[in-house]
């Protein structure tokens, strides 16, 4: 029986330091909740293994005296503010790169060049940015930052 309850002790010990490990990987891995319930069940299924009372009682035994066991809390998870990703780069925002970089404005055909998007995709970002009015026409076909 002694036996029996060093082998149930020492798995618990186990159990509670891969607990632990568990844990700390999830507070690396992003902070998951710590499942607290797993631990307790065992720790009561042990006591009671270790408390089932023997077939044959020949004498009576001295009491043993009972393993306290520390519980010790988790510390609070701090959460962080989630890190912005930076806006992916728009058509748009492209365009109106190009357009930006010449002070007396660029053609539609020099913004098809530069960025190799067709006649039509420029046509649509050009309308685009007009009516944000970001860009602003020169003359006929010629556009300046506004």
């Amino acid at each position: 029986m002694t036996q029996l309850k060093k082998d149930l002790q020492s798995m618990v010990k186990t159990l509670n330091a891969l607990a632990a490990k568990i844990d700390a990987i999830s507070k690396k891995m992003g902070g998951a909740k710590k499942a607290k319930s797993a631990p307790k069940k065992v720790a009561k299924a042990v006591k009671k293994v270790v408390k089932a009372k023997p077939v044959k009682k020949s004498a009576p035994k001295k009491k043993v005296a009972k393993a306290v066991k520390k519980v010790v809390k988790a510390k609070p998870v701090k959460k962080s503010a989630p890190k912005k990703k930076a806006a992916p780069i728009t058509a748009a925002d492209t365009v109106l790169k190009i357009v930006s970089r010449y002070k007396r404005g660029i053609k539609t055909a020099g913004i098809k060049e530069k960025t190799g998007y067709n006649s039509k995709k420029v046509q649509n970002i050009v309308f685009k940015l007009r009516k944000q009015r970001k860009i602003k026409s020169a003359v006929k076909g010629v556009y300046v930052k506004a």
